[in-house]
């Protein structure tokens, strides 16, 4: 599994060193900045597949686009920034103008999105508004590692939270997190294929109660469940 990482990386560029594979102390790969301002960076959708994509993402990907072709499913576009409407609603009815400065604004960017193509979290998402549930297609890097081989659990908790978090928006409108609680069973490898499979389970006023479990793509070895909630944001309230 990691030989096949490395050797996707090392067709990307990603792995770079001296001659004979050694690297010199401080030479470690990382990822390239870019202009946040650069049209690339706001326009590009990064739900689409990239030569990082391993076969199982690929397939996975295709079976979900098949799907939406009769409109009971959809595929949820993602950049690496929020778009400019809604960065400005969320400001102009929630975030204190003197916690961030407009030029501070205008240098953000997803989390989840921070990594060149390979290096972190490569996933799609996919959304049933009739079932009320989110599917992610997930892939983690070797910038994620935690033990060595495998994902870090605080990016697995990164996208189970993004993934509950975006079926809870879907359902009713802009939430934050309130409680997550996971439970980890097994590891996931490096550079494996996994899904995230959420599902809406109930609504009480202004809370979103969501589940999910995390998957093999044969659906054999479960790697995560989880239960979270979400409370959909009062505009007319601050959240300072």
């Amino acid at each position: 599994m990691l030989r096949s990482c490395a050797a996707r990386l090392r067709t990307l560029g990603a792995l770079r060193g001296p001659p004979g594979g050694r690297r010199l102390p401080g030479s470690e790969p990382r990822p390239a900045l870019r202009s946040f301002s650069s049209e690339e960076v706001i326009l590009r959708d990064y739900s689409v597949p990239n030569p990082s994509w391993n076969k199982d993402l690929r397939l996975l990907f295709d079976q979900f686009m098949k799907k939406c072709e009769d409109g009971s499913w959809k595929r949820l576009p993602s950049y690496k920034r929020i778009p400019a409407e809604k960065i400005q609603n969320f400001k102009t009815h929630l975030l204190d103008p003197k916690l961030m400065k407009e030029e501070q604004m205008s240098q953000t960017q997803l989390f989840t999105r921070s990594f060149d193509d390979g290096l972190g979290f490569e996933y799609v998402m996919f959304y049933s508004d009739v079932e009320k549930r989110m599917v992610c297609l997930f892939q983690g890097g070797p910038y994620l590692e935690g033990p060595p081989g495998f994902v870090h659990g605080g990016a697995i908790a990164t996208m189970i939270d993004t993934t509950v978090g975006m079926c809870a928006l879907m359902a009713g409108g802009v939430v934050m997190t309130a409680n997550l609680n996971i439970n980890y069973k097994r590891p996931i490898p490096l550079c494996s294929a996994v899904t995230i499979n959420s599902q809406l389970d109930k609504v009480e006023g202004r809370k979103f109660f969501v589940s999910c479990n995390v998957q093999s793509v044969d659906e054999k070895t479960l790697y995560s469940e989880a239960t979270s909630i979400f409370i959909k944001l009062n505009p007319a309230k601050s959240l300072t």
